[in-house]
Order: C-alpha cells, then structure tokens, then sequence
C-alpha cells in the first residue's frame, strides 16, 4: 500500500512544477503591482497638475487611457497568482459539510471550468490584439497602438491558463489523497 503522499498522477512531478509555476506567479504579480503603482503615481501627478492649473500645470495627457491600458496588464498579472494561492471567492457553507473527497473533487471541477474560462479568454484576447494591429486602432489623444496594450495583457492570459491548467492535476490529486491543502 502506498502512502497517502504518494497517491495521485505523478504527485513529485506536480509538486516540483507547483513550486517553478508558484515562483513565476510571485515574480509576475510583483511586475502588476509595479505597473498598478506607477498608475497610482502617474494618476496622483495627473491630479495634483489638474490642481495647480492656475500656475501652468495641467494633467497628464491620456492619463485616463494610460489607466485603461496598465490596469487590464496589472490584472492579467495578477490572476495568476491568484488561482495558484486558491484566492478566487468560493461559497463553502453547503460545501464545507460535505466529505473531505467531495470537496475536493468539487474543487476539481470549479478548476476545470475556470482552465476552460481562462483558455477561452487568453484565444480571444490573441484574435483582438491581432485585429488592434491589422487595424492600426490607436487611442485618441496619445495615439498609441492598442495592440500594444492587448500584446502585454496577453502573457498573463496564457500563464493565468497554464495555471489553471495545474491546478486541475493538483485538485486531481487532492482528491485521490482524499485532502485540499488550503
């Protein structure tokens, strides 16, 4: 009989990429953070030249287009690491009584719905940022490329895929384990 750790499909193998995929989450939720505070920064500029008009200042041109753009990056940064650390909102109160198997499998399923979701976004979010480019679409007061803010959203679509993709085969086997590590 094999030990409880040992049970599942390659369970070493889904450890040491749930390590390697953990580490890449961090690195890129950190990069969102980084793009999500200079937006801050940019906004909080942006508002005290709206301020200070009286004297010369101003806004910062396209600074809401600016928002647009580097929220959309920051978010599909930080999805990632939101699925691998189990942060998306569940509803528990009926699932916590069921058995340890259920929950788990129940987890797997959510897991699988949301790989489906996240594939689904990352294809069509590919066919819109090669449709920005073959159209030249820019925005209207800084004029640059739309396509460019849809290629670095795109990235962390993928991985968010990937992510949810591992976090299938480590649901499969919490399940076989008959545990969820939370």
């Amino acid at each position: 009989m094999t030990s409880p750790e040992a049970a599942g499909v390659a369970p070493q193998l889904e450890a040491r990429i749930g390590r390697a995929l953990g580490a890449v989450c961090r690195v890129l939720a950190l990069a969102g953070g980084v793009v999500l505070t200079g937006i801050a920064l940019m906004t909080v500029v942006s508002i005290i030249g709206r301020g200070f008009s009286f004297a010369g200042l101003g806004p910062v041109p396209g600074d809401f287009e600016l928002v647009e753009a580097g929220c959309a990056v920051a978010v599909f940064a930080f999805l990632p690491w939101c699925q691998y650390r189990r942060g998306h909102v569940t509803v528990d109160i009926f699932i916590s009584r069921l058995p340890v198997r259920a929950q788990a499998s129940l987890a797997m399923i959510g897991n699988i719905a949301l790989t489906a979701a996240a594939g689904l976004i990352a294809w069509r979010l590919w066919f819109g940022m090669l449709d920005k480019f073959s159209y030249g679409e820019t925005t209207m007061i800084l004029g640059f490329k739309l396509g460019y803010a849809y290629a670095a959203a795109f990235p962390g679509a993928v991985f968010f895929a990937l992510v949810c993709l591992y976090t299938v085969w480590r649901s499969l086997n919490e399940a076989i384990r008959r545990q969820e590590t939370r």
